[in-house]
């Protein structure tokens, strides 16, 4: 009897064990159903290809808001195409060689096209808003550019057509940037993001506009898609292109100098230092020093680190007192000439004093024995 007993619990146990499986395989294939020949996946939310490159457009943005960003500063730079070399790249050429164009080009047709937006130049405080986006129209009437609307054009979306001629390409002789500087502990490196770029008009003696005249903001995150496109080459030994607009940007390529910084109360460093160029110019390399040296003073250094610190003062000490021996043997030399001198003059005087006595002597002798003969 205990047998069948035994055994009955144990067909019972089976069947329940057998029960619990087809309920999970039930459950876990109604998350994973596949279609014959199609490998299984596992289940996701599914990403639209607009919103894929949202994200790829803001991945190196560090405007974001970020637990691992810990130092971030706003730098606006001008590059000056006629005077810096490394700028070169941005105005050559001029016209359209073989399906080159400048970067000037480039903005004003995507402008021109309506694929891009522009905003207002504010002069510190931009806002790449809706209500700040400028029109191709004001623009084209500000700057006394001939333009007709192309064809297809339409209140929302205005096209317009200009003729390369037209283009003010060799009036574009500088470009305002803003740089956003940040310090990323996860990586333990600065990084520069070029945010915005705006071309500026340098008016010549013929021209009706004077002075410098920025034209428009561009964001780069809107203009980057293009630029990737656009080959350029940046040395003259090598005549291949192997850089994009993109990689001149990315890699910090270019150079200019700092105009400003963002502060509360929206000048430019002109302002401050108005009328002395020297401490505009100290003023600019401090900034451009703090920026490239700001993680030197945020961790302890190494043993290498201090021991070549340590050579590095000492062979400075050697150097300062090499140089100060030949100063000391020669106060030696005059030191010694001196004593010699006082010396002389004092064994001078000593014979002076010791002749008057003894001329006094043979003269008092004399004059007794005169006396004495008489007596």
């Amino acid at each position: 009897m205990k047998k069948y007993i035994i055994a009955g619990i144990l067909a019972l146990t089976a069947l329940a064990a057998a029960a619990q499986e087809s309920s999970s395989s039930a459950v876990m294939t109604r998350g994973n159903r596949t279609r014959p020949g199609q490998k299984s996946e596992q289940a996701g939310p599914a990403v639209s290809a607009r919103l894929q490159q949202q994200l790829d457009a803001t991945a190196d943005d560090p405007s974001r808001p970020d637990a691992s960003v810990k130092y971030m500063r706003v730098i606006y730079r001008e590059l000056d195409l006629a005077k810096e070399d490394k700028n070169a790249p941005l105005y050559f050429p001029e016209d359209l060689v073989d399906g080159q164009e400048n970067l000037f080009r480039i903005m004003f047709r995507l402008l021109a096209e309506n694929k891009i937006p522009a905003y207002e130049f504010l002069d510190g405080r931009e806002e790449f808003t809706d209500a700040r986006r400028v029109k191709m129209a004001d623009i084209l009437s500000r700057f006394s550019i001939m333009g007709t609307p192309a064809k297809g054009s339409s209140e929302k979306n205005p096209l317009w057509d200009i003729d390369p001629i037209d283009v003010p390409t060799n009036e574009v002789l500088k470009y305002y940037i803003i740089e956003r500087w940040v310090f990323d502990n996860r990586s333990n490196s600065m990084k520069t993001v070029v945010e915005a770029i705006c071309p500026v008009i340098v008016a010549d003696e013929t021209s009706e506009i004077a002075g410098n005249s920025p034209m428009f903001w561009m964001k780069m995150a809107d203009l980057k898609p293009y630029l990737r496109q656009q080959y350029i080459f940046t040395d003259d030994d090598n005549n291949l292109a192997l850089h994009t607009y993109d990689d001149f940007f990315t890699l910090n390529m270019y150079k200019g100098d700092i105009y400003k910084t963002r502060n509360l109360r929206n000048r430019t460093l002109a302002q401050i230092h108005a009328g002395d160029p020297d401490d505009l110019k100290r003023a600019q390399d401090s900034i451009q020093n703090r920026l490239d040296h700001y993680a030197d003073n945020l961790w302890v250094p190494t043993r290498e680190e201090l021991r070549a610190r340590r050579e590095a003062a000492d062979s400075t000490l050697v150097d300062t007192n090499a140089d100060a021996k030949p100063v000391k043997s020669s106060a030696r030399k005059s030191r010694s000439e001196r004593t010699k001198r006082s010396e002389k003059a004092s064994t001078r005087t000593k014979v002076k004093r010791e002749k008057t006595p003894k001329q006094s002597s043979p003269a008092s002798s004399a004059t007794r024995s005169v006396r004495n003969r008489r007596k």
